[in-house]
């Protein structure tokens, strides 16, 4: 009965909720720092439905992830719970309602925020959706590092929203931006890997754990959150931002140092998901800093 009458809580979770949340929220901060102090009202209103088409884009991205990837989440246990899987709903109902939002999204940016922003929210859908999970996911250890650029996207199509990249510094400045998320993608995600990778095995997913190594996965950890820290100073190098950020930045920075470098040899195998889930917080802190100093900039 529930294949063929879903509820909300089954379309709810097709969305994966958590991860589209971290992406709208950074596309969001985007928005406002593409704008010199407070957004005037046609700003606002380009900004809230950007905000709601870049929204409906990465739901839908999800949900095509997880009908394209139900053979692999029925296999491991992080997933083996999802709508799809379960038999909550059907791979029909599941692109209809991808293809739904998807059509809501592209009409929304179309016509009330800017072509561009459309393009590269569409494009963002594509690379995740289809060029990752169809291809790079399966293809190569690399996966998460290449497939890594379109989940980084959504700070540069919140500027493109607001501003539709008038000039050479708004395509530095948000690129700057997904620059900090592509770095930060593969520390991210490798702690989850190395703590699941008996599951990524299972499905004969080569996750860098999985073919490399955990020793190798670690090391490559700690290389990648120290271009991280490099990476993540650079706004406030380029005048971007100020001292507020540059101080809040190097408290996170020294934290993910630390735990990358604890991770060569961790206390307990549940010290990955710690990795993991602080590197989610300091995703999140680093961007609200980074609104905060914005705003305080011109007063300090």
């Amino acid at each position: 009965m529930n294949a063929v009458s879903p509820g909300v809580r089954q379309y709810w979770d097709l969305t994966k909720p958590r991860v589209v949340a971290l992406i709208v929220f950074t596309a969001l901060v985007g928005m406002f720092l593409a704008v010199p102090g407070l957004p005037t009202a046609e700003q606002v209103k380009a900004g809230v439905l950007g905000f709601i088409g870049i929204w409906l884009s990465a739901s839908a991205a999800a949900a095509i992830n997880q009908l394209l990837d139900a053979r692999i989440d029925a296999q491991m246990a992080r997933t083996s719970w999802r709508p799809l899987v379960v038999g909550a709903v059907t791979p029909r109902q599941v692109l209809v309602f991808a293809g739904v939002l998807t059509a809501l999204s592209m009409t929304i940016l179309v016509l009330w925020v800017n072509v561009l922003t459309a393009v590269l929210t569409f494009a963002s859908l594509i690379g995740y959706a289809v060029i990752y999970t169809v291809y790079l996911k399966r293809a190569t250890s690399q996966n998460i590092v290449i497939g890594g650029l379109a989940g980084a996207t959504p700070p540069l199509l919140g500027w493109a929203a607001i501003t539709g990249m008038q000039g050479p510094s708004d395509w530095a400045y948000a690129s700057l931006l997904v620059l900090i998320i592509f770095i930060w993608t593969p520390p991210h995600f490798w702690a989850l890997a190395i703590f699941r990778r008996a599951d990524y095995a299972k499905a004969d997913i080569p996750m860098l754990p999985v073919t490399h190594g955990v020793p190798h996965t670690r090391r490559q950890i700690l290389f990648y959150s120290i271009a991280l820290a490099v990476v993540s100073l650079m706004p406030t190098v380029v005048g971007m931002s100020g001292w507020f950020y540059l101080g809040s930045a190097a408290v996170l920075n020294a934290i993910f140092l630390w735990y990358a470098w604890r991770m060569l040899d961790p206390p307990d195998e549940l010290f990955n998901m710690k990795m993991f889930n602080y590197s989610v917080v300091y995703l999140m802190a680093l961007f609200a800093f980074l609104l905060v100093d914005h705003w305080l900039l011109p007063w300090v």
